[in-house]
């Protein structure tokens, strides 16, 4: 009897399978063309145990000469004055992990040497592109590598904090040093424990010439090395499976956002002209139960519509029923627009009635009437389009087998997924700023 498959299986079978279902028309395909690019090569990764570690930290603090101990050759350059990084480098590691094919140490350029806004940028392309940090420090932590931590963070994405450099204090002074740090980490960062390293330790050398001299020593990285493969021996895969779950819902929610976009505009257009159907219709009308009998089969048609514009399609009952909910809820189209309607439209017919008696006057008085109740119906009718166009929203969104539900769902059911994904920030889903944005 076959078992189970274990979390990054699940993973793998479920994100093929929605890439698999993925649908893009001509206009999607060309604006997320770099996005889904960079998707389908992570799904690649995925598939074929190719694991990514990043070195990133200011510039000069070793990140180098760290890549360069771990694989023990010198293969990334180095440059004692300053940091000689400029672009993202890779290389393969060759070590052996069990259930990994394949790890590969990437370098990147020095967090400082860029401006705040682009900074941001390389540190969540970062946290997207690769399934471990490697967050080297080479002294007290400073304002910018604190927020640049705090983006990869809040990614979700698994971070070792390294101190380099550690031979350069005394024990006293190292432990000002890591005790500094841990008190400015953030609360998301509490429980990071600090790997201590010297990436290229220099030792002081007397020459017979009396002159002193550092002659480089042996890396002092055993700590790091156990930790990393500990971490992926028995969680590599799992990282793997989470970065391309993730990397899966930020693609899903742009592909998402700009289809919402869309249909924000769509729905205007569609809101606008019930609004003008149901206005035409109350002002030509004159009779009040053919006019509320009206606006009920205009409300209605518009959710039906909208139901369509937002994947989500509704009958007449259901869509009347909605329409029911809604107004129970908001007072303008439960009370006081009833309540107006009526007493317009009952004014209307009682000046209707008198016309005989009134030689006709009676009827030049129905025309400010009835465009009155125009103005309502056109009114009420762009509101119970908004909060109908609000709920299918909130259902799309909710709507079919997304990488953020499998995310929430092994949350939920695996402890070590709960772990690495407590500090998310994706798992909160549309903002209410950002829902009242795509609102019509």
């Amino acid at each position: 009897m076959n078992s189970a498959p274990n979390t990054p299986e699940r993973c793998k079978i479920l994100l093929n399978e929605w890439r698999d279902h993925l649908v893009l028309n001509n206009r999607e395909q060309n604006i997320l063309n770099g996005e889904l690019k960079i998707l389908d090569r992570q799904l690649n990764r995925l598939n074929k145990k190719h694991i990514r570690i990043a070195a990133f930290g200011r510039v000069g603090v070793g990140k180098s000469s760290l890549l360069n101990a771990l694989l023990n050759e010198q293969i990334f350059a180095t440059d004692v004055a300053h940091g000689s990084t400029r672009i993202t480098k890779s290389v393969i590691w060759k070590k052996s992990i069990k259930s990994l094919k394949t790890i590969e140490l990437v370098d990147t350029p020095g967090i400082d040497e860029i401006a705040s806004q682009a900074r941001s940028r390389l540190a969540g392309r970062i946290a997207l592109q690769v399934d471990l940090v490697l967050f080297v420090l080479d002294s007290d932590i400073t304002k910018i590598e604190l927020e640049a931590l705090e983006i990869l963070l809040n990614s979700g994405k698994p971070v070792l904090l390294t101190l380099n450099r550690c031979d350069q204090w005394d024990k006293n002074q190292l432990k000002e040093v890591t005790q500094s740090i841990a008190s400015r980490l953030p609360s998301q960062a509490s429980n990071l424990d600090i790997q201590l390293v010297a990436a290229a330790p220099r030792k002081v050398q007397i020459q017979s010439n009396g002159l002193v001299r550092r002659e480089q020593s042996p890396p002092k990285i055993s700590s790091l090395l156990n930790e990393i493969s500990s971490l992926l021996s028995n969680q590599g895969e799992l990282l793997l499976a989470l970065n391309a779950l993730r990397q899966a819902d930020h693609f899903y929610q742009e592909l998402k956002k700009g289809r919402l976009k869309r249909s924000k505009i769509s729905a205007q257009g569609l809101i606008g002209r019930f609004a003008a159907l149901k206005a035409s219709g109350v002002a030509a009308n004159p009779l009040l139960m053919l006019d509320l009998a009206g606006a009920l089969a205009c409300d209605t048609a518009l959710v039906m519509q909208l139901s369509k514009l937002y994947g989500l399609q509704m009958k007449g009952h259901a869509a009347r029923k909605l329409i029911k909910h809604l107004s129970i809820y908001n007072v303008l189209l439960g009370g006081a627009h009833l309540g107006i309607q009526l007493a317009l439209g009952a004014l209307r017919q009682l000046l209707i009635f008198a016309t005989p008696l009134t030689g006709g006057l009676s009827l030049a008085s129905t025309a400010p009437i009835a465009l009155a109740q125009a103005a309502l119906a056109v009114h009420t009718t762009k509101i119970t389009g908004r909060m109908a166009a609000q709920y299918l929203l909130k259902g799309s969104l909710k709507r079919g087998v997304q990488p953020r539900a499998m995310l929430k769902r092994l949350a939920n059911k695996d402890p070590e997924v709960s772990v690495f994904l407590s500090k998310w920030d994706g798992k909160h889903g549309q903002t209410k700023n950002e829902m009242q944005t795509l609102l019509p």
